[in-house]
């Protein structure tokens, strides 16, 4: 159907209730088409869009049929039939994870739901623990005030992956829009098929997460001093819970302090951006602690920045991963208890530097695909050979930081935990953070790394995108910025090719819409399209002996894919 008549079949069909608001639209066909010019798309990350009316919103209905797709999933394999659901600070989150909740229990499901908002690892925590079939997070992450979603994991903590997300899809496409649950939440609640999950499990999770110390005690000799922003979401609990029992003086930034469903102070709370800081930098200016820490709405990522010269430097998602891995890899070094074979994981987007650093400790680094589900694909894999000890870090550039095995998924709250513990090692050595891996930036060299969004607009935006990928693939430079392209890594294809020797190699990973460039010993380009979002996604990486040098290319190569990027 085209936009009108989504429109005229859910003006005629949505209950009475919403009668006024659907009528209200009539005559703007710039929002009728916004509102109903496609469907949202339900894959890997679930679904995730601005709230409103219309089958391209996230409403009730959208969300209801959702929620039937994933039970129609579930009852239809040998999966433990029950669900944890939980949901962050959002505008809706606490009616959708009913409505969810709903969905699934009339089913026959058993749901596990949090009684109050919760971190996303938190949910994958609780998916393990409760041996559940599947979970059910409600957020949209870093995205503005107007977006929420629906993201969806297998029993092991992982987000879905693709055959179980193309079952739920073919479901819900099934799935008629205004069919009404016979039954109340509160209803299936008497009759116990949902339940609240109880708060013996909040405390195992920080006694889990504990667990993950290497040497805590530092932190209290230290006499760390941390501004924290929760920024208006999840993690204000849960993080304090943590700076209580490491022993971290901890001032709060109190008008980010309680749950914010406008992020009024942050209008866009994504801790990879400067500007998600703003409010801690002015605070900083009076409490004077030695770092900055700010986790998204559901605390699944993690920004830290530092006092500089009177300013402040935030460190990068693929700087904080470097320092965290160093700092775990020469503790356990150190310590003589890092295993043999020991391996950490980070995406194939974020910075080679990090393999240097393994390299020089004697451990390996696996390069797995966006997404932290691969990571976590990762730590099944050596789960199912008895292996999981051999897993000592994963991270991804976009700030998402994980050790241990508890879950699957990023967690903030350890990551916090961890950059306290570097944070205090670093002070015991007179320096801040940002010593710390300007140190590694001499020992390793300078990797300049830029992360560069287009935005793409209308309803035209995946043909765009599309035409894109499907342009650098077939007339791929063979310079860009004077330098050699030297090979391609093409994953939708599964192959590597090396202009240099002529061979060609399989990547050994999972098909996907990614392609890079590589330019020697000089760097690379890796281009996606975004998974949540209308956008291209480029991942700029420029080496360099000097600043200068590695700066000046990282600008010379971002001036050159101008010309290939659509306007």
């Amino acid at each position: 159907m085209d936009h009108l008549s989504q429109y005229r079949f859910w003006l005629e069909n949505a209950p009475v209730s919403y009668r006024d608001q659907l009528e209200a639209m009539s005559g703007n066909d710039l929002a009728l088409k916004g509102c109903f010019g496609a469907e949202l798309a339900f894959g890997t990350a679930g679904i995730r869009g601005i709230m409103g009316l219309g089958c391209n919103r996230l409403n009730e209905f959208t969300v209801r049929r959702t929620a039937q797709g994933i039970a129609k999933w579930l009852n239809g394999t040998d999966l433990p039939k029950s669900c944890a659901i939980g949901y962050d600070s959002r505008h809706n989150s606490r009616l959708y994870a009913e409505i969810c909740a709903t969905a699934l229990a009339e089913t026959g499901i058993k749901v596990h739901i949090y009684h109050e908002l919760a971190p996303t690892p938190m949910l994958s925590y609780a998916v393990r623990e409760l041996h559940c079939g599947c979970g059910i997070m409600v957020t949209a992450s870093h995205n503005a005030g107007m977006y929420n979603g629906i993201k969806c994991y297998g029993e092991d903590g992982c987000q879905m992956t693709d055959e179980p997300a193309a079952i739920v899809y073919d479901e819900i496409q099934k799935t008629p829009y205004f069919v009404l649950p016979e039954k109340t939440f509160d209803a299936l609640k008497t009759e116990r098929l949902i339940e609240d999950i109880p708060q013996s499990l909040w405390t195992a999770y920080y006694d889990r997460v504990m667990v993950e110390g290497l040497n805590l005690a530092r932190v209290k000799t230290s006499g760390l001093h941390v501004l924290y922003t929760p920024l208006c979401g999840t993690g204000n609990k849960p993080v304090r819970e943590l700076f209580r029992r490491i022993g971290v003086k901890a001032d709060i930034v109190t008008v980010q302090e309680k749950p914010d469903g406008d992020f009024k102070t942050c209008a866009y709370p994504n801790p990879e951006t400067d500007a998600a800081l703003n409010e801690s930098y002015k605070l900083a200016e009076q409490v004077h602690p030695d770092l900055i820490i700010g986790t998204d709405p559901d605390a699944d990522r993690v920004a830290v920045a530092v006092p500089v010269n009177g300013t402040f430097r935030k460190l990068s998602g693929n700087e904080l991963g470097c320092v965290l891995m160093d700092y775990i890899l020469r503790t356990r070094t150190e310590r003589g208890n890092l295993p043999k074979d020991a391996e950490c994981v980070k995406s194939i987007v974020s910075t080679p530097m990090a393999e240097k650093i393994a390299e020089h400790y004697g451990v390996a680094t696996k390069n797995v695909l966006t997404g932290f589900k691969y990571i976590g694909g990762e730590i099944l894999r050596l789960e199912g050979l008895g292996e999981e000890n051999k897993f000592v870090f994963g991270f991804e550039e976009s700030c998402g930081y994980l050790k241990g095995t508890y879950a699957r998924d990023k967690d903030a709250v350890v990551a916090t935990m961890l950059v306290c513990e570097a944070a205090a090692f670093a002070k015991e050595n007179g320096m801040n953070l940002a010593d710390y891996m300007d140190a590694l930036y001499r020992e390793f060299g300078c990797y300049a790394a830029f992360v560069q969004s287009v935005e793409l607009q209308g309803i035209t935006a995946n043909e765009v995108s599309k035409a894109f990928m499907a342009s650098i693939r077939e007339q791929t430079p063979k310079k860009i910025a004077d330098v050699d392209v030297t090979a391609t890594v093409d994953y939708l294809a599964g192959v590597r090719k090396c202009f240099l020797c002529g061979k060609e190699s399989e990547t050994g990973l999972p098909k996907s819409n990614v392609f890079t460039m590589e330019l020697g010993e000089k760097g690379k380009i890796i281009v996606r399209p975004s998974g949540t979002e209308p956008k291209i996604k480029l991942y700029y990486t420029a080496i360099g002996e000097s600043w200068d040098e590695a700066n000046g290319l990282l600008a010379a190569l971002k001036d050159a894919m101008a010309g290939f990027l659509p306007n």
